[in-house]
């Protein structure tokens, strides 16, 4: 083994190969036999299209360039297509119109040119329509959300108005009979994990809805995935437990299944999310999480029993079923998420598309540490620790290693235990890695959710630097060189750490915010009152959000910090980025600024992840003095070297 300090080991886990072998998947359907699923390409511009493997095994792209299936409904999308009887409906990036694509013919637009976006449909053959959710841009100020039905023939339309009135919708659901529709509700100041409703409603003779009826849900009771069951019943998942669990709706009564401390339930930052599926009238597949593990369960409604399958996988997301067969995307502690075929009955599964064609040695791989933590206050916290690991290499002797601490966004995310090639990057060159979960995390009931309620830049940053310096405590980890990173809700968690703790010694930003002030006025439409929770009402609470702020607290920040952003970021615009950098530059601070002129919110495209990547590696480098193992374009830091 070769002896060299920490963060200058070479790994074979390079920038180049994870954005080059690599695909995003998600959005798996079933239908006739047919396997679907998304790929998302960086290698092409962050382009996502559309997979299909027949039932004989045969695998078509249904969607090549330069279609790219995306919707911005909710500016972060989802539920982008449906599938009814071998035909496609989805929404296109470019001009967020809705189109239909019978297979062997071109796609051909449902909807006109007008600023409006459709997401979470689903097709009512009985009435040859589209049905799902419209977010009608033309009027000023807010877009107007509505579930609609829209025709699948004749000239585009922007279709029949089916509800209206509540400021979001979600997840229409319609009964196997096609005489009755589900779906969710929210409205500020909630966000779909404070509190939603579950409404259900007839259609008339006319395909209007007659008068709705509330099932479930409430400003303090969040409902997740409606779904019909063949007898006629109503699945949801509910947190009115404190626990996101499984119940059943038979038109009078709601009744528990299987009630258990675990989440069958996520925060619906996107459309389209499913975490189970009906098999039949008695039977029901459902992923459930605790303490950052998934796993997936045989469903008995008439015993009310959880039967696990035994399977690899740590992390499962996604899931249909069509007669005996499921499909998920799924991903393991060592291997890459894949999309994943189980055979319910007997339990076996294969994998169909893996997001990964690298063949690595899982020598190279560190495996997370599951770790809970004192935090301030009497609290609890958790997070995946990742020790450094790299077979090639041992650390010189008394040598203890930087500390990379992961802010997750959200903030409502969790951490995933399943292989992150992103961690294996920092961890196989020498430097640990802590993920944390902090109080307002998804995936341990909705009391620690809510510890973030009016004590977001609090909390979480407590949490963060409380697991932080537990570790080096602990004597596992350098706390001379402790360093924060995160994006979006995660680097305003990072800036809020560099500035007001003296627990970290450097950080990197990702389309972070650093004026909350901003956020409230400058956002869409989907988080316009998100902080009203987090933070307090804007403009009443116009003090906290001051005094939250990092970039009005500048003198307390005293460390170097980089910062990726996005050019056309709507989310958290670059003015955010740019205010804090020439703040830092002014007090002299080591401070790094790399802008990428065709992102977006979120970082989509292979030349710009690599850079992010090994900007910040570099970065790094420098300020804490290690040597690089690999030739790294330098990145310019302002007010460096100290003078």
């Amino acid at each position: 083994m070769i002896t060299a300090a920490y963060g200058s080991w070479r790994s074979p886990i390079s920038a180049d190969l994870i954005v080059q072998g690599s695909v995003g998947l998600s959005g798996v359907m079933l239908s006739g036999g047919d396997r679907y699923w998304l790929e998302s390409r960086p290698t092409e511009r962050g382009r996502t299209t559309l997979i299909r493997q027949s039932a004989t095994g045969q695998i078509e792209e249904l969607t090549p360039t330069p279609w790219n299936v995306r919707t911005r409904a909710h500016e972060y999308g989802g539920g982008s297509y449906c599938i009814d009887q071998g035909e496609v409906y989805f929404s296109h990036d470019k001009d967020q119109r809705l189109y239909r694509l019978i297979l062997g013919q071109d796609p051909q637009p449902l909807t006109p040119e007008l600023p409006l976006k459709f997401a979470d449909g689903l097709i009512d053959r009985q009435r040859q329509r589209w049905i799902g959710v419209r977010e009608d841009h033309r009027p000023e100020g807010e877009a107007i959300d509505a579930i609609v039905a829209i025709p699948l023939t004749g000239e585009p339309s922007e279709g029949q108005i089916l509800t209206i009135g509540a400021d979001f919708y979600a997840s229409p659901r319609l009964s196997a009979d096609g005489q009755r529709l589900a779906w969710l509700t929210w409205s500020h100041p909630n966000m779909p994990w404070d509190g939603t409703e579950l409404w259900v409603a007839e259609f008339l003779a006319d395909g209007s809805l007659a008068t709705p009826q509330k099932v479930a849900g409430g400003d303090r009771e969040s409902v997740f995935q409606p779904e019909w069951l063949p007898d006629g019943r109503l699945g949801f998942v509910s947190d009115r437990s404190s626990w996101w669990n499984l119940y059943s709706w038979d038109g009078q009564n709601t009744q528990a299944i299987a009630p258990t401390e675990a989440e069958f339930g996520l925060p619906q930052w996107v459309f389209g999310m499913r975490t189970w599926a009906p098999i039949d009238g008695d039977r029901w597949l459902a992923a459930s999480t605790k303490a950052g593990h998934w796993s997936l369960s045989l469903v008995d409604l008439a015993t009310g029993s959880l039967k696990p399958f035994d399977l690899p996988f740590t992390d499962i997301s996604g899931l249909v079923v069509e007669g005996d067969r499921a499909l998920f995307t799924a991903a393991n502690t060592d291997r890459p998420g894949a999309v994943i075929e189980l055979q319910i009955s007997s339990g076996e599964w294969q994998v169909l598309k893996s997001s990964s064609s690298l063949d690595l040695d899982p020598r190279y791989l560190s495996i997370p540490q599951s770790i809970s933590f004192p935090s301030a206050n009497g609290r609890v916290a958790y997070g995946h620790f990742y020790p450094p690991n790299n077979p090639d290499y041992r650390a010189p002797a008394g040598e203890k290693p930087p500390l990379l601490v992961k802010s997750h966004g959200g903030p409502t995310a969790q951490t995933r235990s399943s292989l992150s090639l992103g961690i294996q990057y920092w961890t196989s060159r020498g430097i640990a890695v802590l993920d944390v979960d902090y109080g307002g995390s998804t995936g341990y009931g909705r009391p620690y959710r809510d510890a973030l309620q009016g004590q977001w830049g609090i909390v979480d940053v407590e949490d963060c630097a409380a697991g932080a310096q537990w570790l080096a405590d602990q004597g596992l980890v350098d706390g001379d060189r402790l360093c924060i990173d995160g994006g979006s809700a995660g680097g305003y968690t990072t800036l809020c750490a560099l500035t007001f703790t003296d627990v970290f010694k450097a950080g990197a930003s990702r389309y972070g915010i650093g004026d909350l002030k901003a956020l409230a006025e400058d956002t869409h439409k989907f988080e316009s009152r998100y902080l009203d929770g987090l933070i307090g009402p804007w403009p009443e609470a116009a003090d906290l959000y001051r005094e939250r702020s990092p970039i009005h607290h500048v003198e307390q920040l005293n460390c170097p910090v980089i910062f990726f952003q996005g050019l056309e970021d709507k989310v958290v615009p670059p003015a955010q980025a740019e205010t804090m950098v020439a703040a830092l530059k002014a007090k002299g601070l080591p401070v790094a600024y790399v802008l990428f002129p065709e992102e977006q919110h979120g970082f989509r495209q292979a030349a710009n992840i690599k850079r992010s990547l090994e900007g910040e590696l570099y970065f790094y480098s420098q300020i804490f003095g290690f040597d690089l193992a690999d030739e790294i374009e330098p990145v310019a830091i302002a007010n460096w070297p100290k003078a």
